[in-house]
């Protein structure tokens, strides 16, 4: 947990100019959570050379960043990590560069905390990396994802990657088991999504001619009784942007609990499959330093073999 007794007065280093308050104290009040955070700077608590701020003020080279002490309740203190997920984020590094790594996401590990989540992987990352002063999330997996997830560990790589990002420069490929026989043919879908309230303070997405431009490239890898797996690679990023696409098919993911029918829940328990069959299973990007393509690889955990293993056993 992130405390302190005293104020703590910091200089704004080369690697920290252009962060966010928000996310510049994120990192070093580890354990802190972001609701206390906004809460402190709101009250002006948080001084930038002695003067308020607000919580995306962009930091300068030289500013000096007074931290007050803090006390965290327990019940608003970011869960401590445990020795168990220490282990299991040290070893899903797949491959780490000066100023960014890779990562092969947990399935059912939020990235980040928030909304009932005490802990995400961002900031779990935080508490295990001490050694690094930045740290931030280039882009997201949504929870039940596992594979490929790239972070930034500067400043000036966070603002190369997310151009990239933005200017198409970066590819993600997902391995995805989809309910019924995909057509070979249909190796496209392009369906504008909007997000929606669901109830409960759930967010949602639908197929919706007001939505935002979509578009996702599939593949057939392998096909099976009753699902198909296919390759994946959205050409944009909207949320939940396969799932919804592969459900607009008619060929939901098998383990969606938020777009799946009753057939592919049939399927995937025959399967013994108990999370969502979606993995980012392959990450291309230009290193932010040289430019040149970095290509990585996560494999599939055991469990998602395991399925393919007994669905090509039932053919």
């Amino acid at each position: 947990m992130a405390e302190g007794r005293e104020v703590q007065w910091v200089e704004v280093t080369e690697g920290q100019v252009g962060q966010r308050v928000d996310n510049f104290l994120m990192t070093r009040l580890k354990g802190a959570p972001r609701t206390l955070i906004y809460r402190i700077v709101r009250k002006g608590e948080v001084r930038v050379n002695k003067k308020r701020v607000k919580a995306d003020t962009r930091l300068a080279l030289g500013d000096v960043v007074r931290i007050p002490p803090l006390k965290l309740a327990p019940r608003e203190a970011v869960r401590e990590v445990s020795d168990n997920l220490r282990n299991l984020l040290a070893g899903s590094v797949l491959l780490e560069g000066r100023d960014w790594l890779v990562i092969n996401k947990p399935s059912g590990l939020a990235v980040h905390g928030g909304s009932g989540v005490k802990i995400g992987l961002i900031e779990a990352l935080r508490q295990v990396r001490e050694d690094l002063d930045f740290l931030e999330l280039v882009h997201r997996l949504d929870r039940d994802t596992s594979g490929c997830l790239l972070l930034a560990k500067s400043r000036p790589a966070l603002l190369t990657l997310n151009q990239a990002l933005k200017g198409h420069q970066m590819t993600k490929q997902y391995l995805a088991l989809v309910a019924g026989r995909w057509p070979a043919r249909r190796d496209f879908v392009s369906a504008r999504l909007d997000r929606y309230d669901a109830g409960n303070g759930e967010r949602r997405v639908r197929v919706d001619t007001a939505g935002k431009v979509a578009r996702t490239r599939f593949a057939v890898r392998e096909a099976f009784e009753g699902a198909t797996l296919v390759e994946a690679e959205p050409i944009t990023g909207r949320t939940h942007q396969i799932r919804v696409h592969a459900a607009h098919a008619g060929h939901p993911l098998l383990g969606d609990d938020k777009y799946g029918t009753r057939q592919g829940g049939r399927v995937a328990a025959r399967l013994g499959l108990s999370r969502l069959f979606l993995h980012a299973g392959a990450l291309t990007f230009p290193e932010p330093t040289s430019g040149k393509p970095v290509k990585i690889r996560a494999p599939l955990g055991e469990e998602l073999d395991a399925v393919l293993a007994r669905a090509r056993d039932a053919r």
